[in-house]
């Protein structure tokens, strides 16, 4: 992402995008909240990919540069903040549970436009603060690697999620041990190996599901081993079944 846009402000609006539509890298002076209220919006920023379902926000701290990715047509909800305003005390991009209400209103403030600045969107603003205040954490990240061993391996598990390989194996292609690449995982992802294959594997997931992609098929693109094994991930990962986002 060497090369983006400097975008002061940080817009406070709502549009479509289409299926695959990108939004190029950019960065703004305030903090910003991304949402997707329909679809799947793929968040990529120098250090990360997030993925962010209906059920999950993505705080983008100011400074931090971003660009975005729509799986299936997809609503984008966005509210920027003023670089004071931080609630949670964030420093990095971080996934947040979105609440019913706290879903409600972003889809509400964010198609106000002129009303916004009215007692009543005043108001709204208010509450939707209290409620920023309150999420939760809930990440659905793949970090980076920057070993350019790890990095290799990481590519390959890319290419294909449904790669079962252990890391002996995978590091016999990439020149390295398999528990070099523990190590490797652990210091430049902060997760075990497993940890990441499974956000991996998750992030595909709610790409190929936005796209109607069927259950059976995206547990064996995705490398789980049956449909109720992913299923019983995917539920425990993101609180909600796989069939609950092709309902959506």
């Amino acid at each position: 992402m060497s090369i983006s846009r400097h975008l002061p402000a940080a817009p406070t609006s709502s549009r479509e995008l289409e299926t695959a539509e990108p939004v190029a890298a950019h960065w703004h002076d305030e903090n910003q909240v991304v949402y997707a209220s329909r679809g799947v919006l793929a968040v990529h920023t120098e250090t990360s990919r997030w993925i962010t379902p209906a059920h999950r926000a993505l705080w983008v701290p100011a400074g931090t540069v971003h660009a975005h990715r729509a799986y299936g047509v997809t609503r984008i909800h966005l509210v920027g903040l003023a670089r004071a305003f931080n609630p949670l005390g964030l420093v990095e991009p971080t996934a947040l549970a979105v609440s019913p209400l706290l879903r409600e209103l972003l889809v509400a403030y964010t198609v106000l436009a002129d009303d916004r600045d009215s007692p009543a969107g005043r108001r709204m603003r208010a509450v939707l603060l209290d409620q920023l205040a309150a999420a939760e954490e809930r990440p659905v990240r793949v970090p980076e690697a920057r070993d350019p061993r790890l990095a290799a391996v990481c590519r390959l598990l890319e290419a294909d999620p449904s790669d079962s390989r252990g890391l002996d194996a995978l590091g016999r292609e990439a020149g390295a041990s398999g528990r070099t690449l523990t190590r490797l995982f652990r210091q430049d992802t902060g997760m075990t190996f497993p940890q990441w294959r499974t956000q991996l594997r998750l992030y595909h997931a709610l790409r190929l599901l936005a796209e109607d992609t069927p259950v059976t098929t995206v547990a064996r693109e995705c490398g789980f081993a049956t449909a109720s094994a992913f299923i019983d991930v995917f539920r425990r990962s993101l609180g909600h079944t796989p069939g609950y986002y092709l309902r959506g």
